[in-house]
């Protein structure tokens, strides 16, 4: 049993700091086919925008979300341990094949190709230099979105999994399944696979021991937390104050408007956050022009104009 009696649901997102606003709009929005669910500003730089992708409405274990830093002196990152090293999306059954010809059509270079624990997958690095993953999985019963030429033989359904680089596994994994819940559900190599709920694609995360590994450094092309879904605000204050009396340093709640957000980090290093459900991406525009508006929080919107101005002028494909 967890220490908490709120289970964790779910992957909720995953967000990354990349280099060029346009540049990342037209890969993920672009050659990915995925949504662009919310245009809005990173709320500690409003002159850098927050972009959320995922699928028709954002569905938590869906999201993919970026801080485009370009022009702001942030350093390039470091990857290696206390890190998550590589964010994996979930594609059809049979569909790699194609993918890799778009991939190679749009200019990306196929880094590695392979099985792992009975799934197919194929290595990218996108415009930023972070690594990702297409795997290929029967199970995802998901709606993807279908955008940008990509048909729904192909689309993504969402987050799969993602994989952590760390010195001391066994912290990593206890701390998975005694503190949050997880299980262990196969070993791979150097690699163990965790699951949560009923598991499959955006309830797994893999905890990868690389006891040499050089210390990670965030900046650009590296992701900066990966954050859990569970139910309601009250779950959420629950499983704080659970680990508060474990001792481990939690940040108060933080509205997020899309969501409510905790902040802490595993034994490793890495960065978790969990994040309710709701409200949603819909809170503040109709699902139809999900991502269309510059949307701001409340305490921004007198300084619309001047925010605005110091945003780079960005075109999402396909709309």
């Amino acid at each position: 049993m967890p220490a908490f009696e709120a289970s964790i649901l779910s992957l909720h997102h995953v967000t990354a700091t990349v280099t060029d606003a346009q540049e990342d709009l037209d890969f993920y929005a672009g050659l990915l086919g995925l949504r662009l669910v919310k245009k809005t500003v990173n709320f500690d730089n409003h002159h850098v925008f927050h972009f959320y992708y995922g699928d028709e409405l954002g569905t938590p274990g869906t999201i993919w979300t970026t801080f485009p830093y370009k022009g702001y002196r942030v350093p390039i990152g470091l990857k290696g341990a206390g890190q998550i090293n590589e964010t994996a999306f979930s594609v059809p059954a049979g569909s790699l094949a194609t993918w890799r010809r778009r991939l190679t059509e749009g200019g990306v270079v196929i880094q590695s190709e392979g099985i792992r624990l009975g799934e197919p997958y194929l290595t990218v690095a996108d415009p930023s230099g972070l690594n990702l993953e297409l795997i290929e999985t029967a199970v995802d019963a998901r709606p993807p979105w279908t955008g940008a030429g990509v048909g729904a033989e192909m689309a993504v359904h969402g987050i799969h999994s993602v994989t952590l680089t760390v010195r001391e596994a066994a912290r990593s994994i206890g701390f998975l399944t005694d503190v949050l819940g997880w299980r262990v559900i196969g070993q791979s190599g150097h690699r163990a696979r965790l699951s949560i709920g009923t598991g499959g694609p955006g309830k797994t995360i893999d905890i990868l021991h690389e006891p040499d590994a050089p210390a990670a450094m965030n900046g650009l092309g590296t992701v900066h937390h990966v954050a859990m879904a569970i139910g309601t605000a009250e779950e959420q204050l629950e499983a704080r104050e659970a680990l508060l009396r474990l001792g481990v340093a939690v940040t108060e709640v933080r509205d997020r408007q899309y969501f409510l957000s905790i902040y802490f980090r595993e034994p490793g290093g890495v960065l978790y956050e969990i994040a309710t459900m709701k409200p949603g991406f819909a809170v503040d525009e109709p699902p139809a022009r999900l991502g269309v508006e510059l949307k701001l929080p409340p305490w921004e919107e007198p300084y619309r104009e001047e925010i605005e101005a110091g945003l780079p002028s960005v075109t999402v494909p396909g709309q």
